[in-house]
């Protein structure tokens, strides 16, 4: 990477590196795994034109080990299991997030989820933001994963989401279609751009309640942050959402919660559906919108 004029290294290097988090730059910058020009440097040290910067991301330990993080488990069989995922867990582990993820939590109620091709995201077939909630499927075995990893490509999923928004959304239901890429600008955010991928996200307006519209979202596609991105490309940024929306210190975390979760069970074909309840502390949210 070549450096930009007046930047901090670690703004710099967490914009160009989007898994990381500025404070995850600041803390390889701290362990000498950052130089500039050959050299170690702070993490304040302003860069000049031209400045060559390397950055050594470590790799997670690939002996992934079980936690005994919470379960909130809602359906298990043979092949797999239907857990609602808290807001702020990350689902697996990555250079930014080698611990403390659910397939660590998952790992220590059942410890042989089939690899794939990735040994760090055993069982994972597909993903939820870290900052929303809601309901995820896993797989336990190989048969199982490809099965699921079928229906999720050929969009025959069915997921739903309860959104809150800043403003009165109007009509009532209605399509976004804008393709979904890295955003040119910042690399640690995705935003609509004309050479990126398909993305298709239909909303029906539940209520609106003041300032702000409580959504329910279906999406389509499944492209990175696509509800959060779709939303705020038309003016309605998520509540909570400090990527894409205003920072607000009367909500503590991102209004998404994936609600439900439709899919056919690979060993009978057989459509199952399963349902997740707003959690207290948006239900707390609502409440306090006058």
């Amino acid at each position: 990477m070549v450096g930009e004029p007046t930047r901090r290294l670690d703004s710099y290097v967490a914009e160009r590196c989007p898994q990381l988090s500025r404070s995850q730059a600041q803390q390889l910058i701290d362990g000498g795994l950052v130089t500039v020009n050959g050299g170690v440097a702070k993490a304040g040290r302003r860069l000049n034109v031209g400045d060559r910067i390397v950055v050594t991301l470590p790799a997670p330990s690939e002996a992934l080990l079980p936690e005994a993080i919470p379960l909130d488990i809602v359906y298990e069989d043979s092949d797999l299991l239907v857990v609602v995922k808290p807001a702020g867990l990350v689902v697996h582990p990555s250079p930014g997030h080698p611990s403390h993820t659910l397939v660590n939590a998952i790992l220590a109620h059942f410890p042989d989820l089939p690899e794939g091709d990735d040994p760090l995201r055993p069982g994972v077939v597909h993903r939820l933001d870290k900052d929303a909630s809601g309901l995820m499927v896993v797989a336990k075995n190989s048969q199982a994963r490809l099965n699921l990893i079928d229906q999720f490509k050929s969009r025959s999923v069915a997921k739903t989401y309860l959104v809150l928004v800043r403003g009165r959304l109007t009509p009532d239901d209605g399509v976004i279609e804008a393709p979904i890429g890295r955003d040119l600008t910042n690399r640690q955010r995705m935003a609509v751009v004309t050479e990126g991928g398909e993305a298709e996200t239909h909303y029906h307006v539940i209520e609106h309640r003041g300032g702000y519209t409580l959504l329910e979202v279906k999406l389509k596609t499944g492209r990175t942050h696509q509800i959060r991105v779709h939303l705020a490309a038309i003016g309605y940024p998520v509540v909570g959402d400090t990527i894409y929306g205003v920072r607000s210190p009367q909500v503590s975390r991102l209004f998404l919660h994936a609600c439900r979760l439709g899919f056919r069970l690979p060993s009978s074909g057989k459509y199952v559906e399963f349902a997740s309840p707003l959690p207290s502390e948006l239900e707390q949210i609502l409440e306090n919108i006058v």
